[in-house]
This record gives C-alpha cells, sequence and structure tokens, in this order.
C-alpha cells in the first residue's frame, strides 16, 4: 500500500528502566523524543516496522533480512533478564526483498535469528509499545559504498510499494562515538563535525551530500547509524519530504539523534 512512516532513533540500552536507572536520566531528550514518535507511529496505523540495525546480522559485501517468522527481544546481555517480548516476523516481504536483490543483482542475504539485536529492540521498546499485533522485519547494513545502500534503499521502497499494507521504516543507529574524552572510541575533532553535518544535511535534505561525506570523516567519527540513514534516504529518494529533528544530545560523548521524516 505505502510508507507511512519514517523516522531515525538512537539506541541507547541505558534507557531501557531496569538498565540505566540514574543514568536514563540525563536522556531526557531522547526519551521524550521517543515518546512523541510512538505516538505519531501509533497513529500511522502501520501493519509492518522494518528496523535497520548497525546491530544485526553484519556483511561486509551483502545487505541482511531476517526472515525468522517470530522475533524475541531482550536486554539480558546488559543485565536485564525481565524485560523481554516476542514479535511476529514478516517472512512474506523478507523472501520479496531476496527476489527482487536477485533481479536486480544487489548483494543481499536472507538470514533466519529469532533473537533480534539491541538496535531493534530499542527502538521496538519505546515506539512499538501499543502495536501489540505489529509484524517486524530486521535489516542490517553492509560495508559497501554509500552508492549501493542507496540501490538497496530503492529495492526496498520498490518491494514496499508492492505490497498491500503500511509500512513504517526505522534507521536505528547513533551518530558519532568521539565527542568527547570519555567516549567509547576516545576524542577526536572529526566527531562533532560529522554529527553537525548530518543533521545539516537531513534537515536540508540533501541526500547527495550524505552519501559524498568524505569516507575519512565518517570513519574518525566512529559512528554507527549513517549506512543506517542512507538506506532509509534511498527509500526516500524522488519523495517530496522534510526532516524534523526532535532531539540532538551527547551526555556520554555518543550523539543520540532522533527525528521524523514527513513526507
Amino acid at each position: 500500500m505505502s510508507l507511512a512512516f519514517a523516522a531515525v532513533t538512537p539506541h541507547p540500552p541505558v534507557l531501557i528502566p531496569n538498565i540505566g536507572k540514574e543514568a536514563a536520566a540525563k536522556l531526557e531528550q531522547t526519551k521524550n523524543s521517543l515518546l512523541k514518535l510512538e505516538e505519531e507511529l501509533y497513529l500511522s496505523r502501520p501493519h509492518a516496522i522494518i528496523i535497520i540495525s548497525p546491530h544485526s546480522s553484519l556483511f561486509p559485501d551483502a545487505f541482511s533480512v531476517n526472515a525468522h517468522t517470530q522475533f524475541v527481544s531482550n536486554f539480558a546481555e546488559f543485565g536485564d533478564i525481565t524485560t523481554q517480548k516476542t514479535w511476529k516476523g514478516y517472512p512474506d516481504l523478507a523472501a520479496r526483498l531476496g527476489h527482487g536483490g536477485n533481479t536486480k543483482a544487489i548483494a543481499l542475504r536472507l538470514v533466519s535469528e529469532e533473537r533480534v539485536d539491541y538496535g531493534v529492540s530499542v527502538p521496538l521498546f519505546f515506539l512499538a509499545n501499543h502495536l501489540p499485533d505489529i509484524k517486524v522485519l530486521p535489516i542490517g547494513y553492509s560495508h559497501l559504498d554509500p552508492k549501493e545502500h542507496l540501490a538497496f534503499g530503492e529495492l526496498l521502497k520498490e518491494c514496499i510499494m508492492d505490497t498491500d499494507k503500511r509500512i513504517a521504516l526505522i534507521a536505528s543507529g547513533d551518530l558519532s562515538h568521539t565527542l568527547t574524552k570519555d567516549s567509547p572510541a576516545g576524542y577526536h575533532p572529526s566527531g562533532e563535525k560529522f554529527d553537525a553535518a548530518m543533521i545539516e544535511l537531513l534537515q536540508a535534505r540533501n541526500t547527495v551530500g550524505v552519501a559524498s561525506l568524505d569516507e575519512t570523516l565518517v570513519a574518525q567519527a566512529e559512528q554507527c547509524g549513517y549506512r543506517s540513514i542512507l538506506i532509509l534516504l534511498g527509500v526516500l529518494k524522488n519523495m517530496d519530504f522534510s526532516f524534523k529533528t526532535y532531539s540532538y544530545e551527547a551526555p556520554f560523548g555518543v550523539g543520540y539523534l532522533a527525528g521524523n521524516f514527513v513526507f
């Protein structure tokens, strides 16, 4: 039927109540943005959510599409053994993508993994809390170049538009991990430059600019959301859209961007 919703979300596990506790208080802006996105997603009446995650099955030379029939999200790796939920898979759309990849010579691999990573689990925890019957399709990006990510996004768009369902799309990922000396990857001046450039280019709807960002700048920022966003922008190619930044903050030296694409 159509693409009904699209957004960029970060995925800090400390936002989960049983994990972060006091640390989560420093991410109040991000939490409020996710709650706002949850409301907008709910109002869009989606049948399914596609989530592009940096932490799904990662192949250097191919995109991954998780075709499992059911998923489990939990946070046991972060010490939370009680927060858990099951989700319906979307194998039909996964199969469609697999066929499209073969037809268009786009490298992708269908995988079947029941447990989803935190790049999927954190957005689902906040955005799909009131959508118990929603179908979920996790996707992983690759190490291929930006043009290949845009092309995969275009294929994804064709498959979305070919369904009779309303589909939501989430680009899950954090921006720079090098913003301060306490950042997970240490400090590098490229971190702040990368984050500022990404936000400016998204607000300007400059997809070419995003895809053309200097490779060294991207690498030095030690980000994990760039390629997720590229795929989403490939889906939005030739669509009239605007990007609304709901929040950007970095209390732990990692850039957390949350925003909505309006089209």
